[in-house]
Parts: C-alpha cells; sequence; structure tokens
C-alpha cells in the first residue's frame, strides 16, 4: 500500500516509428497517457535498474528486428510489482512485472513473453483487448462490488485494473508468432515452454501457501498456461529449433535481475503472515484468524471464506471530526446509530455498521498521524463471532517501535554459483523466506521437483 506512484521510465527498440493503424491526434494521446498511468497505478509505479532497463532494450530490440513488423516502435516499462505479468497495450507499450522478470531464468525466456505479447500488438489483438478494457470500470463502491455472494468478496479483495481476457484462439496465434519471433533473433524457443510451465507451478505453490486463488495480477489470470499451451509451445518449438542459434543467454540474464528487489516493495510495506507491516508509514496491524493479506498498491486486502477486509489510507482535515467522516458519503448506507468513537491504543478512532446486497460491514477510521486509516470488515453473516474478531483485528493496530523499523527489510534476488556439495536443500534452507523454501527455490530456479544442482551453475536465491 503506497500513497504515491511513482514516474515511468522506459526503454525503447526499433525504429521511432508509431503503429500506422493508431490515429496521431490529441485524444488518442491522451487516452494512452491516462491507460499508462492507470497500469502504473494498479502496479507500484516504474522499477527503476538502468543495467536491467539495458539488458531488456537489448533482447527487444533482437525481437522487433526479428518480428514480421520491424518499422514498428516498442517501449517496455518494468513495473514494481511482485506479481508475475506481462502485458503489452496497441500502441506498442509493453509492460513487464519485477515478479515475471525474476521468475525467468535466462533471456530467452523472457524473449518469449515479450515477443508473445508483440504478437498480440502484430496481430491487433491489443487494440481488441484495450476496447474491451475501456469498458472496466475501477471499483467506486463497496455496496457495488459486493454484489454477488461469489464474485463479490474477491473484487473488494482485488479493486485492480481488470484486464479484458484475449481469446483461446488469441493466446494460440500469439504463442506461434512469438515463438517464431524469438527463433528468428536467436533465442533458444524452448523459453515459452520453460517459461509456461514455471509459472504455472508459482501460482500452484501461491495458492497452496496462501489459500484460494492468487492469480488476480498474475499472468495466468489472463494469459491461461494450460498443459495444452506448454505442449503446442514445445511442439512449435521442435519445428523451429534449426532457426536459429538457441541462444539462452543464461549468465548474463541472471547478471542483470542480481540485487534486483524481491516481493514487496518498502513502499508499499510487506505482509508476513497475518501481520502487516509498513516501516514508511510506521505502523502494524494483524488480519483475523484465516484470513489471508494481499498487498497491493492500492491497499491492504484480505479474503477468508465468507469475510473479507480492506485497508487503505486518505487524507482527512484535522477540522472535520471523525464522526463526521464516517458520515460524508464515502460508503453508503450505514446504519442509523451505529456510529460511535472510541480509541485504538491511543489513536482517534471511530466506528459504525453498514449494510449492502448479501454483505454486512464493520468500518473503522483511525487518524493516525495527518492520515486517516479505513478499515472495511466485510461478512457475508454478521454475528457476535465476526464482530469480535474484527474488534481484536482494529485493537491490533498500533505504532511500530524504531528497532521493529529498522529490522524490517526488502528481500533481494541474489545470484550464486553452486558450490561442491551444494544441494537444492542446503541452498533453500538459506533462503529469507517463512515457508516451503525448498519448493520456492525449485520454481524460482525452474527445477523439476527431481532434479539436482551441478557444481558450477548459477542459480537465485532470496535474501534480505
Amino acid at each position: 500500500m503506497t500513497l504515491a506512484v511513482a514516474a515511468c521510465s522506459s526503454i525503447s527498440g526499433g525504429r521511432q516509428i508509431f503503429l500506422p493503424e493508431l490515429p496521431k491526434n490529441a485524444e488518442a494521446t491522451s487516452a494512452s497517457v491516462r491507460e499508462h498511468q492507470r497500469v502504473l497505478s494498479a502496479y507500484g509505479g516504474a522499477y527503476e535498474d538502468p543495467k536491467l532497463h539495458a539488458k531488456l532494450a537489448h533482447v527487444v530490440g533482437r525481437l522487433v528486428a526479428a518480428s514480421e513488423r520491424p518499422d514498428l516502435s516498442y517501449k517496455i516499462t518494468i513495473l514494481n510489482s511482485p506479481a508475475v505479468n506481462a502485458f503489452a497495450l496497441p500502441n506498442g507499450q509493453l509492460y513487464v512485472t519485477r515478479g515475471l522478470l525474476g521468475l525467468a531464468n535466462d533471456s530467452a525466456e523472457f524473449a518469449s513473453v515479450m515477443s508473445h505479447e508483440m504478437a498480440h500488438v502484430i496481430a491487433r489483438h491489443a487494440a481488441t483487448r484495450e476496447e474491451k478494457a475501456r469498458n472496466t470500470e475501477l471499483i467506486s463502491s463497496v455496496n457495488d462490488a459486493l454484489s454477488d455472494s461469489q464474485v463479490g468478496a474477491m473484487a473488494l479483495a482485488r479493486s485492480k485494473i481488470a484486464l479484458a481476457s484475449f481469446s483461446r484462439s488469441q493466446e494460440f496465434e500469439a504463442d506461434g508468432i512469438g515463438v517464431g519471433i524469438a527463433a528468428r533473433s536467436g533465442f533458444d524457443p524452448f523459453g515459452a515452454s520453460r517459461l509456461l510451465a514455471s509459472m504455472g507451478r508459482n501460482a500452484e505453490l501461491r495458492a497452496a501457501s496462501r489459500g484460494g486463488d492468487p492469480r488476480s495480477t498474475d499472468f495466468l489470470s489472463s494469459h491461461p498456461a494450460t498443459p495444452e499451451r506448454v505442449k503446442n509451445a514445445e511442439a512449435s518449438a521442435r519445428q523451429l529449433a534449426t532457426v536459429g542459434s538457441a541462444e539462452r543467454d543464461k549468465a548474463a540474464y541472471l547478471a542483470s535481475i542480481n540485487g534486483m528487489m524481491y516481493g514487496e516493495d518498502p513502499v508499499d510495506g510487506f505482509v508476513r503472515g497475518r501481520r502487516f507491516l509498513h516501516p514508511k508509514l510506521g505502523f502494524t496491524f494483524m488480519a483475523p484468524d484465516g484470513c489471508v493479506l494481499d498487498n497491493t498498491a492500492q491497499a491492504v486486502l484480505g479474503i477468508k471464506e465468507g469475510a473479507a477486509l480492506r485497508l487503505d489510507v486518505v487524507k482527512v482535515s484535522a477540522e472535520q471530526s471523525l464522526i463526521e467522516y464516517l458520515n460524508s458519503g464515502w460508503i453508503e448506507n450505514i446504519q442509523n446509530g451505529s456510529v460511535e468513537e472510541l480509541s485504538v491504543n491511543g489513536f482517534p478512532a471511530a466506528t459504525a455498521t453498514a449494510t449492502g446486497n448479501q454483505w454486512a460491514f464493520r468500518l473503522y477510521v483511525v487518524r493516525f498521524g495527518s492520515e486517516v486509516y479505513r478499515f472495511i470488515f466485510a461478512a457475508k453473516n454478521r454475528t457476535p463471532e465476526t464482530d469480535r474478531a474484527f474488534r481484536e483485528s482494529i485493537q491490533t493496530f498500533r505504532r511500530l517501535s524504531l528497532q521493529e523499523i529498522r529490522s524490517t527489510k526488502p528481500l533481494h534476488l541474489k545470484i550464486v554459483k553452486v558450490q561442491p556439495g551444494d544441494t537444492v536443500e542446503t541452498l533453500a534452507m538459506n533462503m529469507a523466506l517463512l515457508d516451503r523454501q525448498v519448493e520456492r527455490f525449485r520454481v524460482l530456479n525452474g527445477l523439476d521437483s527431481d532434479e539436482q544442482l551441478k557444481a558450477g551453475e548459477l542459480v537465485k536465491i532470496i535474501v534480505e
């Protein structure tokens, strides 16, 4: 959760000629700028790393030169998000998250993602998708968000840009075009099938460790990686295996991501189990038991069966009381007589209840420094037990100590060379992760369940 959006930094490859199909007018330019800012807002802004940018620019340039449309221009923005995702806008803007870059293990795998997204642009899929996306609104009302019993809780717990999915046929077409572009540019055409398989294993691991389907912002939510797609990518690669040099460029790629941030940015705070800590803003709180937290650029979100929560931050004038703010209309259907003042660990606060379609809400607002923190707890069936769980959760909101702030550090990727005697288990157990270290190490390095390490090869580990 952050209060500001970082400025975009981008790199480009190919000649500076924009898509001829798009009108060059002020309205189109303005729409592109707005869409770009929406993407930045949803994915934590741009991630600044000149060394990494230079490496990606080189790969994209090779792909452009080998594509069916070498006259088109592409710009790539690295998104500062741990989500595993990549997508394109029809104006040639390519996006890739650092989460995806951290999952890839060589330039060929990264190239497969970019060539796939370029294929959507070349085949005009992205233009169709953008038209659908224009009709998708960001959630503006909690009541609207929770109007459906199944989808509602998920909508509350995501509240992000919803990019319309490509059709099955468009995905397969982009796969075929993309593998061809990568092969002609000299990269190993099997990079696509390897990375698609890693994405599938990564999604399964996240679901197992955090519960439910955690792919709200991931590549697989809009680019379903079915076993059939992996097989088709492999089949396409076998047909093109003799086209180019089949370069993987592993050492250079891993060097470019060495030291890259892994997981959440300190600007957005950290999820540690049920606990959320924000060293920059100086607070922490604990979600109700059984709640799975998801930290996004806009809010801290959580889901458990039959319940959900959202925490965000707003500016409220010091002259406006919290009672007045609760009644100001930012949420509808507040129940009469439910608004009351209270204190949360010494901080001024207020609470109220509200009703929605099939959902009941317990609201808390807490004044902390110059901001007001808004907690929205939702339950399908509000009972004394759920109310008690919400009340216990809000009472965990407190100021972080100086020692806690200093000890809460972001994670980073570190590239190491496997030494004689090193095993998957010994390297994994040294990683700065809370759970499932061995499984995470295998997924991070694209290793099968029974694959062993070889002395001298390079691998990724996670460190503070």
